[in-house]
């Protein structure tokens, strides 16, 4: 949503983790009410809620003002957006790793645990390029799990969301009065546009991009060297009316299974809706291109038991924060950096065979709607080509989770990587063209709401 709203919805998150640990402590100083083993787990989670929010406020807005449990109501209101947060972030999720059980609390799906702070505490590290830090949680995390025996899919079904990828995850539900409150209101406009029974609003777009990126060569390996943009994948974009009417899906091409699973294109069967009938279900073709997502979306035979009454594009599927497979790229790039290649491509061929199992998406016609083919990685001749083929998989296997802009940022390839971008997909749709990213780019500016409600304490990013 706007960032006024987001600056606000994740400092309420803040502040509600703060009073948690406030009641806990005045709890534990008196009465007792809470036994000493549940207060110590109730810390552990609440301390890791606040490191994954003040996580989320940096890396969207980076200069911020610290509060915490021992902050005062006036403090807060004053308190200038220039401390070095990360540390304190670190503090949390230490204190989650040492307060947390090994395993969920009460076996309850969404709960915190020892591995969801270990994971997000090896995504900070990674941040700082703290790489052999980060890499001995990660490993933690990783231990014996087999991410092949885990269906990729699973990760987006509504049926199969608390699977042994899960790590964490925001839950959503449909109440028992089937208002949507407690659902996924964060993707309520991804939906279909114009598709019943959806009806809205065809937000959230794969870019033209993101689909040739899933070319494979002959080998069944991505095309690193950016030669997926030679010969643009062709879909029913720009044609005339006419020739959409006629126009038949190229099954011959060869691409990594994960495309369809991610992607809705004109010609492939999506769930149960049917075929994906192309200009129908886009908002905007000329502006967001002819493709839609699909790992927002449900079938559409659970609509009438997993979406909000009267609001069907609400839905109760859960979003991953971070999932397992996040984790095993996570140690791949560190392994990458701390030059052991071997073991980094073990970790990116993990995820490559399980993608290789994927069932073929078909065609109205009942035939498998590509070539489908992804192989593992014989080597890693050097660093270089182990980095990009890291960040590569990366890109494929979480692409439309909300990973990506973050990635660049973080690696330093924002400024390159978009302005590329913008130069092939304005090449289809003109608004593209001409993008010219600066540095303040990697960051948004601060709320000038919030700006005026502190009285000038918060002051705005550099370059805004």
């Amino acid at each position: 949503d706007n960032l006024s709203q987001m600056w606000e919805v994740y400092y309420e998150g803040v502040l509600r983790a703060n009073n948690t640990l406030r009641i806990l402590e005045a709890d534990q100083a008196g009465e007792k009410t809470v036994t000493a083993a549940r207060a110590k787990e109730i810390e552990g989670e609440a301390r890791v809620l606040r490191a994954h929010y003040y996580f989320y406020l940096w890396r969207v807005f980076k200069n911020l003002a610290y509060v915490d449990e021992n902050t005062t109501d006036d403090e807060a209101k004053t308190k200038p957006n220039k401390d070095d947060v990360l540390p304190k972030i670190i503090d949390d999720l230490k204190a989650g790793i040492a307060n947390l059980p090994a395993t969920k609390i009460n076996s309850q799906a969404g709960r915190m645990d020892q591995n969801i702070a270990k994971a997000y505490l090896g995504k900070v590290y990674l941040y700082q390029k703290k790489y052999a830090d980060a890499l001995a949680l990660f490993k933690d995390v990783i231990g014996a799990k087999d991410l092949r025996t885990m269906p990729y899919q699973n990760n987006f079904d509504v049926l199969t969301k608390d699977g042994p990828e899960a790590l964490l995850v925001s839950k959503h539900v449909i109440n028992p009065d089937g208002s949507g409150d407690n659902a996924n209101v964060g993707d309520m406009l991804s939906g279909l546009n114009g598709s019943n029974p959806v009806g809205c609003c065809g937000f959230y777009q794969p870019t033209i991009d993101l689909v040739n990126a899933y070319k494979v060569d002959a080998n069944g390996l991505p095309l690193l060297d950016g030669s997926y943009r030679n010969n643009p994948y062709k879909s029913d974009f720009g044609l005339s009316d006419e020739a959409k009417k006629t126009y038949k899906l190229d099954v011959t091409l060869r691409f990594d299974p994960r495309l369809d699973y991610t992607v809705g294109r004109r010609g492939v069967n999506f769930y149960d809706y049917g075929v994906m009938p192309g200009d129908a279900w886009i908002r905007e073709v000329s502006s967001g291109g002819p493709f839609v997502g699909i790992k927002t979306m449900i079938p559409k035979s659970l609509h009438a038991t997993h979406t909000a009454s009267g609001a069907a594009y609400i839905t109760d599927l859960d979003v991953n924060i971070i999932r397992l497979a996040d984790v095993v790229l996570m140690a791949a790039e560190c392994q990458v950096e701390l030059g052991d290649l071997g073991a980094a491509m073990n970790l990116v061929n993990a995820v490559r065979e399980r993608a290789a199992k994927l069932p073929p998406k078909k065609t109205g016609d009942n035939v498998a709607a590509a070539v489908y083919v992804v192989k593992p990685y014989t080597s890693f001749p050097d660093q270089n080509y182990a980095r990009k083929a890291v960040r590569f998989e990366r890109r494929l296997e979480l692409a439309m989770e909300g990973h990506r802009f973050y990635d660049l940022v973080r690696w330093g390839e924002a400024k390159t990587v978009l302005e590329s971008y913008a130069t092939f997909e304005g090449g289809f749709m003109s608004r593209y063209k001409g993008l010219n990213y600066k540095p303040q780019n990697d960051y948004f500016p601060i709320p000038q709401s919030q700006i005026d409600r502190s009285g000038g304490a918060l002051t705005q990013n550099q370059g805004y």
